[in-house]
């Protein structure tokens, strides 16, 4: 930053800027651990030598939260992908099965939505599509926060449920299944060119809220990206303008993930081994009864309180993926 011709260079500067803000807090936040640390041993010390019992049951009391503090900032380690510290876009699409399955994608994002809240995580939904009874068919949700795509990119894949039906009068158990994609939010680090002539852009009239205008004038946007068939939809704006940039957006970042799984296959095809994260492969099972159970098929890390699974506590998950694809078993 400091060389002569870096304002003027072809090079962005705002990137640069805020790769190294980033490094900043990254070693100030290590830093202040170590400090910590020294501080507590001080302490301890000096409580064991005054025999001060009180002093030392405080001082480990504030080790216990440090190394949980540790802990956290070691799982932080495990993300070393190039977009791991982007924001995310994630999809909730509804599997066949009807109102079941369109239920079961409502509650996936009321368990992302939570999860996101619970780490302070800012989401705005892009695209929602309701069911015809409940729930919703699909929904595009951008999450915002340090290290958003690099926790996220653990829940893609098939997500399948097993619960007693609250919409079959018979009460009978049933299976339902919806598919969970997430992407890392392009930025202007990242460069993904889409041509005009490659572009297939439809407008329509919005099917969610957003107020009278958007109910009554074509501002829902649908972008079909014709060399790869890749469809994107936007009816969060009340401007046809402002759906278009963010569907663009989208878009581009879809382009981006599906460049980063062609590099994953064929890194894992040099592995010999690669189960992709679409329909037909689940990566994790809900069961509501006859017991209660959630398993990712991946890691084999499971939980018997599903209840708080869905309530947005997928940390555990989130970190057993992450060691998971440290240990060799993903690319």
């Amino acid at each position: 930053m400091a060389s002569e011709g870096f304002w003027t260079s072809e090079e962005n500067p705002q990137a640069v800027m805020r790769q190294a803000s980033e490094l900043r807090d990254t070693i100030e936040t290590w830093r202040g651990v170590e400090r910590e640390a020294a501080d507590l041993i001080e302490l301890i010390e000096l409580a064991a030598a005054e025999d001060d019992s009180a002093t030392a049951a405080e001082v480990a009391k504030a080790a216990d939260a440090l190394a949980e503090r540790l802990r956290a900032l070691e799982v932080g380690l495990m993300l070393s992908g190039p977009h791991d510290r982007k924001d995310a876009i994630l999809s909730i699409h509804a599997g066949a099965g009807g109102t079941e399955s369109q239920d079961w994608a409502e509650m996936l994002l009321r368990m992302y939505l939570r999860w996101a809240d619970a780490h302070r995580y800012k989401t705005e939904i892009l695209d929602y599509t309701p069911g015809e009874e409940a729930g919703i068919k699909s929904v595009t949700v951008a999450v915002s926060g340090p290290n958003a795509y690099g926790y996220l990119k653990s829940e893609r894949g098939v997500h399948r449920l097993v619960r007693l039906s609250p919409f079959d009068s018979a009460h009978r158990r049933h299976t339902s299944f919806a598919l969970v994609e997430v992407m890392p939010k392009v930025d202007d680090t990242v460069e993904i060119v889409v041509n005009d002539e490659d572009l297939e852009i439809e407008f329509y009239r919005s099917s969610g809220a957003g107020g009278q205008n958007v109910q009554k004038v074509s501002t829902a946007v649908r972008m079909r990206h014709l060399p790869t068939g890749l469809v994107v939809t936007c009816q969060n704006e009340r401007s046809q303008l402002q759906n278009k940039e963010t569907a663009l957006r989208i878009l581009k970042s879809r382009l981006l993930e599906l460049e980063l799984e062609k590099r994953e296959e064929e890194a894992a095809r040099l592995k010999g081994q690669h189960v992709a994260a679409g329909w037909g492969n689940q990566i994790r099972s809900y069961v509501l009864h006859p017991y209660t159970l959630v398993k990712d098929l991946r890691t084999d890390f499971e939980t018997s309180d599903a209840v708080n699974v869905l309530e947005g506590a997928l940390d555990p998950f989130i970190e057993s993926y992450l060691q998971w694809t440290i240990g060799g078993q993903a690319a």
